[in-house]
């Protein structure tokens, strides 16, 4: 093995204590507050909602095991910080970029 190969068991370090599942799950929290406007909402989001999901409304990451809700936060990243900065929300869009750092 060269210096240069990464161990299996190192592979993922960087991961290690961040909760990606919770930090998805706070930037949904944001999106569907700054939803509850009207103003805020639009076909695009009409159809992302009943896309959460079922491990958000329950909380459990076993219920993710393959990370579904951080999956349609990452894809949907830039319209998230669209609605976000539209809306002059500064909760969501820390919460979008504690996410996109740490996970994405």
């Amino acid at each position: 093995m060269s210096n240069n190969d990464i161990r299996i068991d190192e592979r993922y370090i960087s991961f290690k204590n961040i909760n990606c599942f919770e930090n998805a799950c706070c930037v949904i929290d944001n999106m569907l507050r700054v939803l509850e406007k009207p103003k805020n909402m639009n076909i695009y989001w009409k159809k992302i909602v009943p896309m959460i999901p079922k491990a958000y409304y329950t909380r459990d990451p076993k219920d993710d095991e393959k990370e579904a809700v951080l999956y349609l936060v990452c894809s949907n990243s830039f319209y998230l910080d669209e609605l976000f900065e539209k809306a002059n929300d500064e909760k969501g869009m820390k919460a979008l970029s504690v996410c996109e750092l740490e996970c994405c």
